[in-house]
């Protein structure tokens, strides 16, 4: 049996009788990992991993997490700091290149987001060939693969780059509002030049065509919070996907629909629409939000609570922190009484005096606040995770160009061991 045993610059490694030298790298945060990118030319061994839990892809600048402590931070910012101090496009823009944006920065970088906001007219016919009743995920991942045959491909430099993920960040907020029209059969708004970025999305989405503009402002303060909440989360099932796909040098456009239909699983940023759907079934059932607690604490039941919990995080999740006081801010200000929303209540005040909870670090998480606010603000429960994506977007975006610009780039290829059957004869 392999027996490692790391000191501060190399490990040892003791492998049937013969010993060898794996390097450890650092990161600036401490965190240590062994380099085995040499273990199977040395060894003939592979390292296995199921999900990766264990398994460092790549190094990054962009984003750190702790999940002992509960710290998240971009770029070195906390996000209590960011989520408090500065709006989405600002922190697009630091993912993107690395520090925020200075004034003139910012003026060139939202004129761009505006000027480019406009889809082509010959890609809304393509709504025209989806079901009114298809997911907003489907629509949203299918005309994202649909924007690259209307951009073709240019040579990956800086400017062509950067020109690139101008047109994606505009413009899939645009798919994801008209993706909402079509699904209710309302005509599709044009954006509006006049608005930021926030307030253009919200006026795509549920302006009238007949009307001027006109919003809650507390939409726009939480959505702005909310995507920045979500903007990224270093290397979780969506941005890996993006990265693997972009291994590839498929074009950028392919390697983000690909992280959209990654992010439409109820495991990943489809949990926000499933905390809902769970509400809904325990208002269906008396509101016995007190039955549903002890479900989710009996081994046999395949109940889940769904919002509660994290795989990176052992603590409070730092942005469901910050995205709860939100929701009580945006429910108070609209005087909201919503049996759904209510029952969040009491399962969130639950779960936080529980010993069953506490004891199993089980605290409710950024999907189970997101989804209350959005049901607030009238988004419905299938547009959930397409607002994930448009938060997640800069992030995406940010590893593939940090991907794709490494000294290290190379196609992903993780191996396999395999458990099948030996040679057969016919």
């Amino acid at each position: 049996m392999a027996n490692i045993m790391a000191n501060k610059k190399t490990a040892k490694l003791i492998l049937e009788n013969q010993e060898i030298e794996l390097d450890i790298i650092t990161g600036t945060e401490s965190e240590s990992a062994i380099d085995i990118t040499s273990l199977r030319n040395k060894t003939g061994y592979i390292t296995i991993d199921p999900g990766y839990a264990n398994t460092g892809s790549c190094v990054s600048d962009i984003t750190f997490i702790d999940g002992e402590t509960g710290i998240l931070r971009y770029r070195g910012y906390p996000i209590e700091n960011l989520a408090n101090n500065v709006n989405f496009t600002d922190v697009a823009y630091l993912l993107l290149h690395g520090n925020l944006p200075t004034s003139d920065e910012k003026n060139i970088f939202s004129k761009s987001l505006r000027k480019e906001a406009n889809i082509h007219e010959d890609m809304k016919r393509f709504f025209d060939g989806f079901p009114i009743n298809a997911h907003p995920m489907a629509t949203l991942s299918s005309m994202v693969t649909a924007l690259s045959t209307f951009n073709p491909t240019v040579s990956n430099n800086e400017v062509n780059i950067n020109g690139t993920i101008i047109k994606i960040l505009a413009q899939v907020k645009t798919i994801a509002a008209y993706s909402y029209r079509k699904s209710h059969g309302l005509p599709f708004i044009y954006p509006n030049s006049d608005l930021n970025y926030i307030d253009n999305f919200i006026h795509m989405m549920f302006s009238d065509s007949q009307d001027d503009f006109h919003t809650e402002p507390i939409f726009t303060e939480a959505l702005d919070l909310l995507l920045i909440l979500h903007a990224d989360h270093e290397q979780n099932c969506s941005t890996s996907t993006v990265r693997m796909a972009g291994s590839s040098m498929a074009n950028v456009y392919g390697a983000i629909s690909a992280g959209i239909a990654a992010l439409w699983g109820p495991l990943h940023g489809g949990a926000n629409q499933a905390v809902l759907e769970m509400l809904e079934k325990i208002k269906n059932d008396n509101s016995d939000y007190k039955k549903y607690i002890e479900l989710a604490k009996d081994k046999k039941s395949e109940f889940r609570l769904m919002g509660f919990g994290h795989r990176v995080y052992k603590n409070y999740d730092p942005r469901a922190k910050i995205i709860s006081k939100m929701a009580e801010k945006v429910l108070s200000k609209l005087n909201i009484d919503d049996p759904l929303l209510n029952i969040a209540r009491e399962l969130e005040q639950i779960a936080l005096k529980d010993e069953y909870f506490i004891e199993r670090k089980l605290y409710p998480n950024v999907d189970f606040y997101s989804g209350i606010i959005y049901r607030a603000m009238g988004i419905p429960t299938n547009m959930f995770t397409v607002m994930f994506a448009l938060g997640r977007l800069p992030g995406w975006l940010a590893h593939w160009k940090e991907m794709i610009n490494s000294p290290h780039f190379k196609i992903n290829r993780p191996r396999q061991i395999y458990m099948g059957q030996n040679k057969k004869k016919l």
